[in-house]
């Protein structure tokens, strides 16, 4: 576990140097912004496996596809999903919100998988998953994100599902716009219920929504390709820091330190 004390250290000896990777330790490739402004950055175009972050385009696409409130039947796919989950059943009726907000706070491959299915549900096609990752890579297309490709909506590993930390600041950027999205990712419990009356209860995977002052979410994600993945927002006195890390060996520990060397900052630098 890297020292925090170091860490300071070294961001106030370069306190007034052009810009560069300050914290090379911290992740495979990271980004930290303030207010919006790139502060520091290391690796910011590389191409890695992100895990669930691939949700944040998911619940982007299902909240502009809009219906939130349209139930949604879990599909025979969508119930076998592996890794995280909440234990849907095939054949069950849920709403889209409460899908998007499994895939949001607790990282449900289940409901994210069902979600995805419902969005495309009525585009005609027989895979209507393979219909929602078109749509993915379409948006992330039009958002500028040149280092992104989806090939799955909730993140599994796969050659062809890639992204980078600047398209992540981008992608959640676009999330953080939609109010929906922005109350889904603060969340630290979720209560939903089935059409059939079975009540789901679970507890964020982002601890920092309970141990850092001014948390806001915004994802996590692992899986053994990726690693420890996050996207991590807080806000303090009127000010933003936002934290993307990719393949973060201490992900907790390091995010909470750039947070809080990121709000002590005196000069802003712009990432080049």
């Amino acid at each position: 576990m890297r020292c925090l004390a170091a860490i300071a250290l070294l961001a106030c000896a370069s306190a007034h140097a052009a810009p560069v990777d300050r914290f090379p330790d911290v992740a495979a490739a990271y980004w930290v912004e303030v207010d919006g402004r790139p502060l520091w950055a290391g690796n910011t175009d590389r191409r890695l496996p992100m895990a669930s972050l691939a949700k944040l385009m998911t619940a982007l696409i299902a909240v502009e596809a809009g219906d939130l409130d349209a139930w949604a039947e879990v599909s025979a796919g969508a119930a076998a999903e592996t890794g995280s989950r909440i234990g849907l059943r095939r054949g069950e009726r849920v709403t889209r919100r409460d899908l998007l907000l499994a895939a949001f706070v607790r990282s449900a491959n289940d409901a994210c998988r069902a979600l995805a299915d419902a969005v495309d549900a009525g585009t005609g096609t027989r895979d209507a998953t393979g219909a929602f990752v078109a749509r993915m890579n379409a948006r992330a297309a039009a958002l500028g994100m040149a280092d992104t490709h989806y090939a799955n909506p909730c993140g599994h590993d796969d050659p062809m599902q890639y992204t980078s930390v600047r398209d992540l600041a981008t992608l959640s950027h676009a999330v953080l716009a939609e109010p929906v999205l922005a109350d889904a990712a603060s969340k630290r419990e979720l209560r939903l219920v089935t059409a059939a009356g079975r009540v789901l209860s679970m507890r964020t995977t982002n601890p920092l929504l309970d141990g850092l002052s001014g948390a806001r979410g915004l994802k996590t994600g692992t899986t053994p390709a990726a690693g420890r993945c996050l996207v991590a927002l807080v806000e303090r006195d009127g000010r933003r820091v936002l934290v993307v890390l990719l393949h973060a060996p201490e992900r907790w520990w390091d995010s909470v330190g750039l947070v809080e060397l990121a709000f002590e900052a005196r000069d802003d630098a712009v990432v080049r």
